[in-house]
């Protein structure tokens, strides 16, 4: 599945963390990356990617070191939000809410049996 969303964003340029980073529009970088830290896969780098986006013209850290998207930004967290929209009704077809709920709390308890940490809450 990570597999999947991370060649969906490329496709537009950009990886998962990236997308995640736009999606945090006025945070600071530090509340941004406090909070993206519990969802980083080994190999990623939270400082680069912002760094990347910064570079490319996607966000500016206005006062108080606030993300802030820029026009070009929008565009591209727009695309982007588009094809994880269509990608979740995809993996998400045929499987009710009551399901997907439910398979999420099953994985959660097995996480916690052997003393991992579930996030999705």
């Amino acid at each position: 599945m990570v597999g999947n969303i991370r060649a969906g964003l490329a496709q537009y340029g950009i990886s998962q963390p990236q997308w995640w980073v736009l999606n945090r529009n006025g945070e600071t970088r530090e509340e941004a990356t406090s909070v993206l830290l519990h969802y980083v896969m080994p190999g990623d780098d939270l400082d680069a990617e912002i760094d990347d986006l910064l570079d490319r013209g996607l966000i500016t850290l206005g006062e108080g070191n606030r993300i802030a998207l820029t026009g070009e930004g929008e565009r591209v967290l727009a695309l982007c939000t588009a094809w994880q929209r269509a990608a979740h009704d995809r993996t998400h077809d045929g499987i009710t809410d009551e399901e997907y709920v439910s398979t999420l709390k099953v994985l959660q308890r097995m996480i916690h049996t052997v003393g991992g940490k579930a996030w999705h809450h």
